[in-house]
């Protein structure tokens, strides 16, 4: 048989499979009855977080073609992931799960509509998709937020103050004078609690600020009480009014649901309920399996419209928790080679995305189980179009479904399959004979059936080969000749607590890295020092080296072999630093973060610290030397090095080596510089002429040579 008799003849086999009627090895065949007429809830989106922590920091620094394919693979319409929803964080200097981002208002008398990339990412995906729903909210504020003036019943969360509602009203003036962008509904804050104060007074400052269409959902909380206010809202008359959406943090792969009674209570009050995070912690084709199926039983079982998913571009390090493995729909890890991956979730919201918009419909009685294991999903368009999304992660063997369509259109049916050999590849059409199909279904696949069409598997080709952060290395900061082009933040540096910004020097030309937030934030998780990393993971015998000015009374330095930088939930991190004070104080600190036994098994070097007794104690720091400079202080310029070769460690301040220690506790790690800080206040120590080299080896006399990025916002 030549080529394409045989082509023809397997065509002819995929159709029978296909759409074939049930035999004797479909024991199980599930009804599904489909009335056009019977319209349900409007669906609101499938979508990503962008935040709770500096998820995409990376993203930015990426080369072009790189990052407008990374950008068209989440947000381009039937083309990637083809998301409908972008939940956004609010920038606020704290540390939110990998990182900080930098606040619009570092201070009360401080404004500025550039800080940042969250903006960039807002405009990049409404600009790929106009019908996309843009929503936020705050994770972390600034420390000025709610510590004077009213607060909203709260004495332990100042945020719920009137500075909150200010703070957020001056956020949303920004977005849409400066960036050209509204939200389409907001939160009022992640996971700390509820004030419903606060929501009335938002409710009322966005009504009288031109926010009148904003609305407002909470409380956006993960405990088991997340849905206590809803009965408040049954009967608190101004807090129903207040609030246009019952939102919470529901996993169903974590075993978390919504109380009967709530549902019941959220549509007798018309409100809709959204799940504005979920979490599908899983690699590979797992990972992409079990988020179709926490989608489908999202609206099945909790009645959610809308579920935004944790969370969809991971540029961040490798190092950091939660780095992109399981949770992300791409990888965006290594900006310097220009090397991204796909993760099979990816396919998982497309989906979705693809045979879906928001304003569709869900069909009364086109959801539920189907009877041999999965889930189905109906929804149509405004006109008569109409797709299922169905799921058989449960089922153990081939099944079937009888479909029989009324009041829909009538055109055969486009089939899209994953499976964990292939994803997102279309199948045979299937034809209907007056509104009636036999659908066929594998177990342990995702299934995309529609009349829709236009729907692709978009990729790119040549996507470069991973390679490791250049070394030696060496910024200068001379290229961002206009920060606010870059948002005000270097390539490749990710702030883990504080906030880093280009900024002018202070006594000689060109431009800087500044520590800018003056105070603690209110923080989303438990804060250390203002400190910001780059490097690679793997590095061992080096040096670090940076020019810092100091102000009296502050205190900064750089850092080595930092191999963690917390668990997500708390920004302590582990490795070496050299630390310089405006008093002329001197030191070499091992900042330990906490210290997982299991971790050591098998490591003979950390078996031994710990059965010797030494001092291996969870979080804090341990002094390991310290010296004096000479003369009266520190203050104005200083060049540090610290050089770590073995277990020998070494400090120098202005060319000569003023400490030494010998410690055995970090081996590798990456680089970073640190602020100093007090409990009033942080330092804000300015860094210049940045380089890394082995041992005895000369940085670069220019600046590493990498793929140039293009500045994220236009000169103006």
């Amino acid at each position: 048989m030549n080529g394409f008799y045989a082509t023809i003849a397997a065509l002819g086999a995929a159709l029978l499979v296909a759409a074939q009627p049930a035999t004797a090895q479909d024991t199980v065949v599930t009804p599904l009855h489909l009335d056009g007429k019977a319209a349900g809830a409007t669906f609101e989106g499938i979508g990503v977080v962008d935040g709770g922590g500096a998820t995409s920091v990376l993203l930015k620094d990426y080369p072009e073609p790189q990052r407008r394919q990374i950008l068209d693979l989440v947000y381009k319409p039937k083309f990637g992931a083809s998301v409908s929803a972008l939940y956004v964080e609010i920038p606020g200097d704290g540390n939110s799960t990998q990182g900080s981002m930098p606040s619009h208002m570092h201070s009360r008398d401080d404004l500025n509509y550039g800080r940042g990339y969250i903006w960039w990412v807002m405009t990049e995906a409404r600009r790929r998709n106009p019908r996309l729903s843009l929503d936020g909210a705050a994770w972390s504020a600034p420390g000025w937020v709610g510590d004077r003036g009213v607060r909203y019943g709260r004495a332990d969360e100042p945020f719920f103050s009137k500075d909150g509602v200010d703070y957020y009203i001056s956020w949303l003036k920004g977005l849409r004078d400066v960036h050209g962008l509204t939200l389409d509904a907001m939160g009022l804050r992640n996971e700390k609690g509820v004030s419903y104060d606060f929501a009335k007074a938002m409710r009322q400052a966005l009504n009288a600020n031109g926010f009148a269409a904003v609305r407002l959902h909470g409380f956006d909380n993960w405990q088991d009480d997340r849905f206590d206010f809803v009965k408040d809202m049954a009967r608190d008359g101004s807090l129903r009014a207040a609030l246009d959406i019952a939102s919470a943090h529901v996993s169903p792969v974590e075993g978390t649901k919504v109380p009967p009674e709530v549902k019941l209570l959220a549509a007798q009050m018309g409100k809709p309920l959204w799940n504005t995070e979920q979490h599908v912690y899983q690699a590979g084709y797992e990972g992409l399996l079990n988020t179709v199926k926490s989608f489908n039983e999202g609206h099945i079982t909790d009645g959610f419209t809308k579920i935004v998913d944790w969370y969809g571009i991971a540029g961040l390090y490798t190092m950091e928790p939660y780095s992109g493995e399981k949770e992300a729909l791409v990888r965006a890890n290594w900006p310097w080679s220009g090397r991204y991956v796909v993760n099979p979730k990816l396919w998982a919201y497309a989906h979705y995305g693809q045979f879906t918009e928001i304003g569709w419909t869900y069909l009364a009685g086109g959801s539920g189980a189907l009877k041999g294991g999965g889930t189905f999903v109906a929804l149509k368009s405004p006109g008569n179009d109409y797709s299922i999304v169905i799921e058989t992660a449960d089922a153990k063997e081939a099944q079937s479904v009888r479909l029989d369509a009324l009041n829909l259109a009538s055109g055969p049916l486009a089939v899209w399959r994953s499976t964990a050999a292939e994803q997102f590849v279309r199948q045979p059409d299937v034809a209907l004979s007056n509104g009636v199909a036999t659908l066929r279904l594998e177990p342990g696949a995702v299934y995309s059936f529609t009349t829709t069409r236009g729907q692709q598997k978009g990729r790119f080709d040549a996507v470069p080969e991973a390679s490791p952060f250049p070394f030696p290395y060496r910024e200068t900061f001379d290229e961002y000749g206009q920060p606010a082009r870059w948002g005000y933040l270097p390539r490749y540096f990710a702030d883990i607590y504080g906030a880093f910004e280009l900024a002018g020097c202070p006594q000689r030309k060109g431009v800087c890295l500044r520590q800018a937030a003056p105070t603690h934030p209110i923080s989303w998780a438990p804060g250390w020092l203002p400190y910001t990393i780059f490097g690679d993971d793997q590095w061992q015998d080096y040096a670090v080296s940076a020019d810092i000015y100091l102000k009296p009374g502050e205190s900064g330095g750089v850092m080595g072999r930092i191999n963690n930088v917390g668990s997500g939930y708390g920004s302590i991190p582990k490795g070496y630093v050299l630390r310089l004070s405006s008093a002329g104080e001197v030191s070499i600190v091992a900042v330990r973060g906490k210290i997982d036994k299991k971790a050591l098994v098998g490591d003979a070097v950390q078996q031994a610290i710990i059965k010797s007794g030494a001092d291996t104690g969870e979080g804090g720091e341990k002094t390991l030397a310290t010296a004096r400079l000479d003369g009266t202080g520190s203050g104005g310029w200083h060049r540090l090095k610290l050089q770590m070769q073995g277990s020998d460690l070494t400090g120098f301040v202005d060319g000569k080596p003023l400490v030494k220690a010998s410690d055995t506790l970090f081996r590798s790690g990456m680089a970073g510089l640190q602020a100093g800080a007090s409990e009033q206040s942080m330092s804000t120590p300015f860094f210049d002429e940045i380089e890394l080299a082995a041992v005895g080896e000369l940085a670069p006399r220019v600046a590493a040579s990498r793929p140039a990025a293009k500045p994220i916002y236009p000169a103006r």
